[in-house]
């Protein structure tokens, strides 16, 4: 277990050495390649780690649906403290963003902006981050779902991300009814697993150039958008900013 968490550290170094803007790679490929050996033989191996690297922390994270049969502690939504003063993140481990597509003369792609998420508990949440998903009015995906990384910072009320999202269909292609989900997940340290805090999502009518906020609404994720409970009487949102492109 230790040395699979060491090499779960290896790989998240080398994707951040390969989302990085600065000249240097901090984790090269030929490191990654000296992992090999060490997974063919991970039952086995019983040589010194070649890299002095801090295991991941063992997480489970659950399928969707999966924690709610779980016990776990209601959060108490009408109250509760302010998240306080602004706190960075520690490092941030790199999510699972794809690139734009291609385009198509008479098709638009969307870009999707997650600025920020507001909460009353933001301060509180331990390495957050919004799974966003398309599906069909049966919950079926449409796309590859995406993991945004684990947020820039966090202040007040706010999570903050400032991400794009590069929507992987053309819009004209996305099916009648479809809808554009945002999960946000957090670490509960206790439960030691990483849990689905609230979701929201943005319907095809919705789909229009600038900002636009959408309401928060409380787990489980209804896919199928039959039995809707808002989050909380406050006003508190999913704030995107949404940029159409089209040739």
């Amino acid at each position: 277990q230790k040395t699979i968490a060491k090499i779960a550290t290896c790989l998240e170094l080398r994707s951040a050495a390969l989302q990085s803007t600065q000249s240097q790679d901090e984790f090269k490929l030929e490191d990654l390649k000296k992992l090999e050996p060490i997974l063919k033989n991970i039952l086995t191996y019983n040589k010194e780690f070649p890299f002095d690297v801090q295991p991941v922390p063992l997480r489970k994270i659950l399928a969707p649906g999966e924690e709610e049969h779980l016990e776990f502690e209601e959060d108490d939504e009408e109250g509760g403290a302010g998240a306080g003063s602004p706190d960075p993140f520690p490092p941030r481990v790199p999510g699972t963003l794809l690139p734009r597509l291609p385009s198509e003369p008479g098709m638009t792609l969307l870009t999707i902006n997650i600025e920020k998420i507001g909460l009353k508990d933001a301060g509180q949440c331990i390495d957050p981050y919004i799974t966003v998903s398309v599906k069909d009015l049966n919950g079926i995906d449409l796309t590859p779902v995406q993991d945004t990384p684990v947020a820039l910072r966090k202040e007040d009320t706010y999570v903050h991300f400032n991400v794009d999202i590069e929507i992987q269909k053309h819009i004209e292609r996305l099916t009648k009814g479809a809808a554009i989900f945002f999960e946000f997940k957090h670490y509960k340290p206790k439960k030691k697993f990483t849990s689905t805090k609230c979701f929201a999502f943005m319907e095809m009518d919705e789909i229009k150039p600038g900002a636009i906020v959408i309401e928060l609404y409380k787990k489980p994720t209804d896919f199928k958008r039959k039995k809707l409970q808002l989050l909380t009487k406050k006003p508190l949102y999913l704030h995107l900013h949404q940029t159409l492109h089209k040739e």
